[in-house]
């Protein structure tokens, strides 16, 4: 089993930063992607920038160049500095990881920080 705790969401003014942090523990197995995803009221999950154990990172459209994604594996965490924040950004973000065992995928979710930007 895997477990993620998500750590710095808040209210930032337009225009502001902020930075995410997500740690993993239990059975982790690598290579495996760990990401970010956010969900407004109203909206579908979406992607928000994700980012392989080998260093590969893909971005929502939304949020390339304002948002980057970095980890740390052998801490087993990942985070997300958001700058340039917009209204369009608030949402609750989930830390996931995905990984593979025994040719089987696993995703795992955080429980979720909500993330809002006033104007």
């Amino acid at each position: 089993q895997v477990q993620l705790v998500e750590s710095g969401g808040g209210l930032v003014q337009a225009g502001g930063s902020l930075r995410l942090s997500c740690a993993a523990s239990g059975s982790i197995y690598s290579p495996n992607f760990m990401g970010w995803y956010r969900q407004a009221p109203g909206r579908q999950r979406e992607l928000v920038a994700d980012m392989g154990s080998g260093g590969s990172a893909n971005y929502g459209d939304s949020v390339k160049g304002r948002f980057t994604i970095s980890r740390d594996n052998p801490k087993n965490t990942v985070y997300l500095q958001m700058n340039s924040l917009e209204p369009e950004d608030t949402a609750v973000y989930f830390c996931n990881l995905v990984q593979m065992s025994v040719g089987v995928r696993y995703d795992y979710w955080g429980q979720g920080t909500q993330v809002t930007v006033s104007s």
